[in-house]
């Protein structure tokens, strides 16, 4: 596709918040920025399972943290301004977008899943935190990079307005962001103190989050719960919980395994700041319970598929995310220890 406005170059990610922050750094003047510092800067592993919470009918988890979050904590490591803004009126908020597409600025939008054109219908489900830049309009036609598609798509206004005001848990109310134009490159300093302090947080985030339904703990209070699941809740909804885990770890933004393998990465990335060979061998740790969340999935995905439906499968599936836990506490335990000693 020409664009008219600007020379934004899409980015293809495995995260939407993750590829939208890296995409509108770079645009805008920070090249050292990546995919996965900009994920491990943002603290962006997480885990919860809420207990008395209910999401499409079945369990509240998330594999993330709050929507906004990797793109601001990054940004302020980096010392970049950034403007936030939500709206009640539907017209000032395709305004205020216009205005600054039409100046050649690309803007980033939280939006609703539901309504997406582009798409495929299997995909579209009720989730309002998904993360697009618009960066270019042409007529009627806005001109979309979404991280998880392989080039930019369109949407017509009416489209656009419609999930930029989608209804429900966190409504995006046409929130639209965006970092300070002519950014300065990070000093190597920086990115090394912005890494640090991404890695103390989500070792506090994962170790020690009060409560038994957070962190590397939630991981294992899930474990204990799917194994009562069966007997607890029967056969069909059991099977719908198990689906709606998967949804969440695999579909929504690549929770489980995906996010291991992005943390991973930062670890090997993170190294030319901080020079401390043990990232390496951590980085592998956490790939390895990346490998470890896919097979959960496909245990998961047996038993919500009737091809599994014994008590013993179920105890299986749960016994998955209570090594899981055990492993991911035994890695953040030793990431912890080596940024403590790191000036």
């Amino acid at each position: 596709m020409e664009l008219q406005h600007t020379n934004f170059k899409h980015l293809q990610a495995a995260h939407c918040e993750n590829g939208v922050t890296t995409a509108l750094l770079r645009h805008y003047g920070i090249t050292k920025i990546t995919e996965p510092l900009a994920f491990g800067m943002g603290s962006g592993l997480f885990y919860i399972q809420l207990p008395f919470m209910k999401v499409n009918g079945g369990p509240a988890i998330s594999f993330r943290t709050m929507p906004g979050l990797i793109f601001k904590r990054t940004c302020t490591a980096l010392g970049v301004p950034v403007t936030r803004k939500k709206f009640r009126s539907h017209e000032k908020a395709m305004q205020e977008l216009d205005g600054r597409i039409l100046a050649g600025k690309p803007t980033a939008c939280q939006v609703g899943v539901f309504y997406l054109t582009y798409f495929p219908k299997e995909y579209r489900f009720h989730f309002n935190a998904h993360n697009l830049i618009v960066v270019d309009k042409k007529g009627d036609d806005y001109y979309i990079s979404d991280p998880i598609m392989e080039g930019l798509v369109t949407m017509n206004s009416y489209e656009l307005e419609r999930v930029r005001f989608a209804k429900g848990a966190f409504a995006p109310r046409g929130q639209l962001y965006y970092p300070g134009d002519h950014l300065k490159e990070p000093t190597d300093e920086q990115m090394k103190q912005g890494i640090i302090k991404g890695i103390k947080r989500n070792c506090r985030d994962m170790l020690h989050i009060p409560g038994s339904f957070g962190g590397v703990s939630g991981i294992a209070y899930t474990g204990r719960q799917i194994k009562k699941w069966k007997t607890k809740l029967g056969d069909e909804k059991a099977r719908s919980y198990l689906a709606q885990l998967v949804r969440m770890q695999e579909e929504i933004g690549t929770g489980g395994g995906g996010f291991r393998f992005i943390y991973g990465a930062f670890l090997q990335q993170a190294h030319p700041y901080i020079k401390a060979d043990e990232l390496f061998d951590l980085s592998q740790k956490f790939t390895a319970t990346g490998d470890k969340w896919r097979d959960a999935a496909i245990q998961a995905s047996g038993i919500y598929k009737g091809r599994l439906n014994t008590q013993a499968d179920y105890d299986n599936m749960g016994d998955r995310l209570i090594e899981i836990s055990a492993l991911e506490k035994q890695a953040f335990q030793q990431l912890k220890a080596l940024v403590g000693k790191i000036k």
